[in-house]
């Protein structure tokens, strides 16, 4: 039988001769703290990646959300550990509050940048989701540094042993904790229960192991008020998280209603992306949003595709490789030019592609080019796909891919990447490149100039504007009328030569480009040239 001992007076610190006040053996007591120490380190590092997986999807470029998200979370875990010295004495009722703390804010940190960022839209404003980013990287940041002094007291006080040793075993569980965590997060969390479901069932877990670890063996440390005060704490605690997952579905709705608009046809989360389709019908025009951006806009997509094209075909194009495009409207121009003997698409996600099949409205868009024989779809990463192309085997290459200023997209802006297109290109062969907007993004576009001629290819620049003030004049453009580019910028580039940039008279004219248009939006791109631009490679991105 484990023998009380009195407790020492309020304030001082605990009388390490006695024998703890534990209701189960001192080797039990450790390997429960350690357990304790183990699931909150899982789910401290599943709260920090939610947040840097969600806000760049928001916001965008991970790798600065990401350093924003770590650099201020490991900052404030060091203030968060000095403050906590402050509660050593008392590091039950410290270490119960803590965790039932930790639990609501991290539990409902996705939902809540979520929230924000639909209903408000304001990217930069005080309680824009990049300020909310800071301020729940830095909570969450304060409540996992003072853990870790508090289990440091509690697990010193169930049997003293040299302070090496506590902080190994400590530091032990801690670490494989994050393992677990770090590895549950992509691989079970993200794609079984999604960011808002993933990271309320987290926060119930983490308050579930805080208040049965002090309610359980440390209940004796703590006054009867105290522990009532606990235990209502966690209730509330597991009931408010309970409620919002069971709102969830209903909440999302609303959020992306909020996002896109009412007329939300498809809606759906691959392995690859968030794919939202809306309109396209009764009149409307259909917008396709692939993570937030807006990809292809029914009002003016034949603009940006006849632009993206028709330029390029001019010449050989028996051959053609369409990178990215797997909504098929590339492929819709390529197939306007007659000599055309076979299309090659190369599509990350495969779900884009069965939408361009099978979705009405955007076949209908298309021109059911999937239907047509001569058109092959690859679902592969457009670098992995150059690297095993055939040398010379493409007269036509077309790059429709993500804007470069996205992180994901930066090694399809490289030199390595236009090295490879440049091999698969045959003699005479054209390179097309969507390099983004020209006038809001001189530095990025003419980075991807200098990128093409490190590459060796001789390049032509050239821009067109969105046919409609206001609307979504680049498929780049984050959610939010007032960021949407007005122009689309495009680099037709050739290993033979500076290319040409004209309209083959022998095939059919695009009905929204002209020959005198295409010359002045040459000129104005040339007019936004930024010089002395290095380029961008896959240890050295530049955008």
């Amino acid at each position: 039988m484990i023998e009380p001992h009195a407790p020492a007076p309020p304030g001082s610190p605990p009388d390490w001769a006695g024998r703890p006040r534990l209701p189960v053996q001192p080797d039990t007591g450790r390997f429960l703290v350690l357990a304790c120490v183990f699931v909150c380190a899982a789910c401290g590092l599943v709260y920090e990646l939610e947040l840097v997986a969600l806000a760049s999807y928001l916001i965008g470029d991970s790798v600065t959300q990401a350093s924003v998200v770590l650099s201020v979370m490991v900052f404030a875990m060091g203030i968060g550990s000095l403050g906590a010295k402050r509660l050593r004495w008392r590091a039950a009722a410290g270490f119960g509050a803590i965790e039932a703390i930790l639990a609501l804010v991290g539990g409902c940190s996705a939902m809540a940048l979520y929230a924000v960022f639909a209903w408000t839209g304001d990217w930069g404003g005080l309680w824009g989701p990049r300020w909310l980013l800071v301020a729940f990287s830095l909570t969450i940041g304060l409540l996992i540094g003072a853990e870790v002094p508090l289990l440091m007291e509690l697990i010193q006080r169930i049997r003293r042993q040299d302070a090496g040793g506590a902080v190994a075993d400590l530091f032990a569980a801690d670490y494989v904790g994050a393992l677990v965590g770090g590895l549950a997060f992509p691989f079970l969390l993200l794609p079984l229960l999604g960011q808002l479901t993933g990271a309320l069932i987290t926060g119930a877990v983490n308050a579930i192991a805080g208040g049965a670890l002090v309610l359980g063996l440390f209940r004796r440390d703590l006054t009867p008020r105290a522990r009532w005060l606990l235990l209502i704490a966690n209730i509330t605690v597991l009931g408010i998280l309970a409620s919002a997952a069971a709102l969830v579905d209903d909440f999302e709705r609303a959020a992306r209603h909020a996002v896109y608009g009412k007329d939300i046809r498809v809606a759906l989360q691959t392995g690859v992306q968030e794919v939202v389709l809306t309109g396209g019908t009764r009149g409307r025009p259909l917008d396709l949003f692939l993570d937030g951006r807006l990809r292809v806009s029914g009002r003016d997509e034949l603009r940006y595709h006849e632009a993206l094209v028709h330029p390029a075909m001019n010449g050989p194009h028996a051959r053609v490789l369409i990178l990215g495009g797997g909504d098929g409207l590339a492929a819709r121009e390529v197939l306007r030019h007659s000599g055309v003997r076979r299309v090659d698409v190369v599509e990350l996600d495969p779900q884009v592609v069965r939408l361009a099949r099978h979705d009405p409205a955007l076949s209908r868009l298309n021109g059911h080019v999937y239907d047509d024989p001569r058109v092959h779809e690859t679902t592969a990463d457009a670098f992995r796909r150059l690297r095993t192309a055939p040398a010379s085997a493409y007269d036509v290459i077309i790059a429709d891919l993500p804007d470069p200023g996205i992180t994901a997209s930066t090694k399809l802006y490289s030199e390595e990447f236009y090295g490879l297109a440049r091999r698969a290109l045959a003699p005479g062969g054209r390179l097309v490149v969507h390099a983004g907007p020209v006038v809001t993004r001189p530095r990025v576009f003419w980075t991807v100039d200098a990128t093409l001629r490190a590459a060796g290819l001789h390049t032509l620049p050239y821009r067109v504007s969105g046919s409609e003030a206001g609307s979504a004049a680049g498929p780049d453009r984050t959610v939010g009328a007032s960021r949407a580019p007005r122009d689309w910028g495009f680099l037709l580039a050739s290993a033979a030569g500076r290319p040409r940039l004209s309209l083959d008279p022998n095939q059919p004219r695009p009905r929204t480009l002209t020959e005198s248009v295409l010359r002045a939006d040459a000129r104005a791109a040339a007019a936004t040239r930024v010089g002395g631009l290095p380029a961008s490679t896959l240890v050295h991105p530049r955008y």
